[in-house]
């Protein structure tokens, strides 16, 4: 399985008749475009009008933070996000539930709590360093993974403020942030 298949895998698992599935290179400039088009298949399915803005900047901020991700460790893949209108009632009848995935690559991007994670990558890399001869270098790598967890936990603290349906989950084969909203009955 190649790794667009993996990451499609990741997201489609409840995927319907309604699904959109968006792949997009990891470019700033296409967050803009997911945000639309998740806005607008959410009010299709029914999606509140008072929660359109909260769909807009979570939508936003989950694509950004897995752009931001890939430019980082693997430009070449895409990131991929579903949208789709799912009935998690099991009651057949119609979808209650809009729900928003996006999916990322990169193994290990939920970051584990920041005092473990911080601390001991800024001090293994300038021990490596030093018993390298290249402090400076080694040490600048260790600041710009410290600044990549910052720059995800950031993220994660916006959709965690924002989204009350959030479940982010993180593995071997990259992660994925799902978010959902009620439908409303017609």
């Amino acid at each position: 399985m190649d790794a667009q298949s993996s990451a499609v895998g990741t997201v489609a698992k409840t995927e319907s008749a309604t699904a959109v599935l968006l792949r997009f290179t990891p470019q700033p400039e296409h967050v803009r475009t997911a945000r639309l088009v998740a806005v607008a298949h959410a009010r299709r399915v029914g999606v509140e009008a008072g929660l359109l803005d909260e769909v807009r900047l979570a939508v936003g901020e989950a694509c950004s933070r897995a752009v931001g991700l890939h430019q980082r460790h693997c430009p070449g893949e895409p990131v991929v996000v579903v949208l789709d209108a799912i009935d998690e009632s099991g009651s057949g009848l119609v979808a209650d539930r809009f729900v928003v995935t996006v999916a990322d690559k990169v193994s290990g991007a939920v970051p584990a709590p920041r005092a473990g994670v911080g601390a001991g990558v800024a001090e293994g890399a300038e021990d490596e360093a030093a018993a390298e001869g290249e402090p400076a270098a080694q040490a600048e790598i260790a600041e710009d993974d410290d600044e990549d967890l910052d720059d995800a936990e950031m993220g994660l603290a916006v959709l965690t403020g924002l989204v009350d349906d959030l479940d982010i989950t993180s593995g071997p084969d990259g992660g994925s942030v799902r978010m959902g909203w009620p439908v409303k009955d017609f």
